[in-house]
């Protein structure tokens, strides 16, 4: 059964290995901001208490590293990116978003593969506060990509209309990040 829903060169794990840059950005609640600029006609820049605000949704899905594993039923709460897009307004030309770190990270996607229903800013992780190891106090999450495109530590997102290339994609990994074809590289 697990076998529909595990992407080829992928293994089931249990546990959540911590992957990142080797930094984890210090959260306090009361300087911590999300910037959400670019090219929209509402930017704005929220605070922790106005993030929760915005709204939760729960939506159970898998997790597919690029490393060769995969985390299934991950129960995820957080804000649907499809609220940022009608909290900002894209401008008609955007075609792309920009997602960057407090760590330093940035990762890129077409617009167009944000508005799923499983795409979600999240906020925690089978009932509990995303931990800090983890991507707290927000992470993207993509679930149809593998996991270098559900960047932690969200501190800004940026509408585009051109393509910026996000820190695994300039040092060679796929753009596309499919774990069902296995694209893991540039060709």
């Amino acid at each position: 059964m697990t076998g529909e829903r595990v992407p080829p060169g992928q293994k089931v794990i249990e546990r959540f290995p911590r992957l990142d840059l080797g930094i984890i950005p210090k959260f306090d609640e009361n300087k911590w901001r999300l910037r959400i600029e670019g090219s929209v006609e509402n930017p704005v820049v929220l605070t922790y208490k106005e993030v929760l605000e915005l709204g939760q949704t729960t939506v159970v899905s898998d997790f597919h590293c690029v490393t060769g594993w995969s985390r299934l039923d991950n129960k995820w709460e957080g804000i649907l990116f499809k609220t940022i897009i009608t909290l900002v307004h894209p401008k008609q030309d955007v075609k792309y978003v920009t997602v960057l770190s407090g760590d330093g990270y940035s990762t890129s996607l077409p617009l167009s593969e944000l508005m799923g229903e499983d795409v979600l800013l999240a906020l925690s992780l089978d009932g509990k506060s995303l931990t800090a190891e983890h991507g707290g106090p927000l992470r993207l999450i993509v679930p149809q990509k593998y996991g270098y495109k559900s960047a932690k530590w969200v501190q800004m997102i940026k509408f585009t209309v051109q393509k910026e290339l996000g820190y695994w994609e300039e040092r060679g990994y796929s753009d596309t990040a499919d774990p069902w074809t296995e694209d893991r590289y540039s060709r």
